[in-house]
Formats: structure tokens, C-alpha cells, sequence
């Protein structure tokens, strides 16, 4: 499966594809909680995380963070990632997380 996390860019809209690198095959979430609960029970292979997800919908970084912490814990499957937020500040930071669980993904094999 592949995720998608934004508020408000549709994976599916043929904009969103071309700035975005989005495609037709991502599962279109909106808040943090939701994109934690699909990693938690669905085969994730692929995500894309906006930072900026609007009142009481958390922040792509709340992904990047568990999806770090789970990696260090052994408890998560190697995924691919990128980031797609227009937020410089906040996609650093996801950015770091998310090089942090490759590092811890790649110290397990």
C-alpha cells in the first residue's frame, strides 16, 4: 500500500501528480492519527507526509516521529518515503526522523 498524508492535496488529482509526485495508486489519509493506525495495521511499502495538516489533524512530523520510534523498536517494516510539505522548517524535520529510521532499518539487516 501506498500512503498518502495531506489535508488537503488529493493524491488522485493530475496537479497534485506532476508538483507532487503523487499517483493514483496512493490511499489518501488527512490527519496523523488515521496515517498511525493504517502503519499499525495495513502493509505500508510507501509514504508521503505533508507537515501542515490543519486544527486537531496533528502534524506529519507525529508520522515521522512513530514511524522512527518503530523502527528503532524492530516493530515496523522498511518503507520508502519522501515528503511533499511546503513547510521548510517541517519537512526538515521529517526529513531527520525518517533518515534516523533508515539508519535503524538498515543497522537490523
Amino acid at each position: 500500500m501506498n500512503l498518502w498524508l495531506d489535508d488537503e492535496r488529493n493524491p488522485k488529482d493530475k496537479y497534485i501528480q506532476s508538483e507532487f509526485g503523487a499517483d493514483d495508486s496512493y490511499f489518501w489519509v488527512k490527519t496523523a492519527r488515521d496515517a498511525i493506525n493504517i502503519l499499525k495495521n495495513e502493509n505500508v511499502k510507501n509514504i508521503s507526509l505533508d507537515h501542515d495538516l490543519g486544527p486537531n489533524a496533528g502534524t506529519g512530523l507525529e508520522v515521522a516521529n512513530w514511524i522512527e520510534q518503530q523502527a528503532f523498536l524492530g516493530n515496523i517494516k522498511k518503507l520508502s518515503w519522501s515528503v511533499h510539505s511546503m513547510n521548510p522548517v517541517g519537512s526538515k524535520n521529517m526529513i531527520k526522523a525518517l533518515e534516523k529510521a533508515d539508519e535503524f532499518w538498515a543497522s537490523q539487516i
